[in-house]
């Protein structure tokens, strides 16, 4: 692929691309293709130009890809590989490689690997020695985080939490003391259970953005604290349908003179919060741990108020 040189502010050089040379899918190679999350315009020029030209597309639903390929013109064999069959199809996208053919990855929205099949396939690819070329694009996590506002400077992307409600808790409970914005996917039919253990395991100050359906028509993002989610998605029953991307802005910073416990401290009185009283608690852990018990039981009364 051509490309010409421009020159930037800082009177440097930097490499552009020709308008009129196309990007075009080499032998031998898998491209991890990221495609839209709804909004069909969302494809980038270069993952079109690698879905046209692969010889072929492995999607986690044919029928779901058949339909953007379609939008687009674009006639090509395809596969599926999914989460059933992925071992497998790894395989046979290393055959396929090695018969010098190029391969396209794509999921049915965003991009492969991120919550979606893919990753076993790269890993197979890669220990076989063939290239793995990112065709980036559309991800639900990176367009929630761009309108989500964070104070965080930083974030973890914890995909989907355990469908079993003690295990979700248990996780919940272990995220709580780190300090940055904690990212999570959510299917609707969990939406309330999962808002109502998110206010339990962070407490009612911290902010939650709400992304759903994102770039679909019934797009809905809004910033909320944790003590209104519960009732702001009771509120409307289309706030329980779509698909969901849900953040926890980081802790709000220690008011001055409130001493910060240590991730150990916190850990513990979260956990001994869901069975005793903040007092007991909080002796607890300053026992255990060596911490002051009035900043202990100071914190405690943040996250679980002694009248709840």
């Amino acid at each position: 692929m051509g490309v010409t040189e421009a020159g930037d502010v800082s009177g440097g050089k930097r490499a552009v691309p020709e308008p009129d040379v196309r990007f075009r899918a080499m032998p031998g190679s898998l491209y991890v293709v990221a495609t839209p999350l709804g909004n069909l315009r969302d494809l980038t020029l270069r993952a079109l130009d690698v879905l046209a030209t692969a010889d072929v597309i492995a999607a986690e639903d044919t029928r779901t890809t058949g339909n953007l390929l379609r939008y687009y013109g674009i006639v090509a064999q395809t596969m599926s590989l999914h989460a059933h069959n992925e071992e497998a199809r790894a395989r046979t996208i290393v055959a396929r490689l090695a018969e010098g053919k190029s391969v396209a990855l794509v999921s049915d929205a965003g991009t492969p690997g991120i919550s979606d099949p893919g990753a076993r396939t790269v890993r197979a690819v890669r220990a076989a020695g063939y290239p793995v070329i990112p065709i980036p694009g559309p991800s639900a996590v990176a367009a929630a985080i761009s309108v989500a506002g964070l104070q965080a400077d930083a974030f973890l992307f914890a995909g989907f939490l355990p469908t079993q409600a003690k295990a979700r808790r248990e996780r919940l409970q272990s995220l709580a003391p780190l300090p940055a914005a904690l990212v999570f996917h959510e299917a609707p039919h969990r939406i309330r259970a999962t808002a109502d253990d998110l206010r339990a395991a962070f407490g009612d100050a911290r902010v939650l953005v709400v992304a759903r359906e994102l770039t679909k028509t019934f797009e809905t993002i809004a910033c909320m604290p944790l003590a209104e989610a519960p009732s702001w998605i009771a509120g409307d029953p289309n706030r329980e349908r779509g698909e969901f991307v849900l953040i926890v802005d980081a802790p709000p910073p220690a008011a001055a003179g409130e001493a910060a416990l240590d991730p150990v401290a916190l850990r513990w009185l979260v956990a001994l919060l869901e069975e005793l009283p903040p007092a007991r608690a909080a002796r607890v852990v300053a026992s255990v741990t060596g911490a002051r018990r009035a900043d202990v039981y100071a914190r405690a009364l943040a996250l679980k108020p002694e009248n709840d």
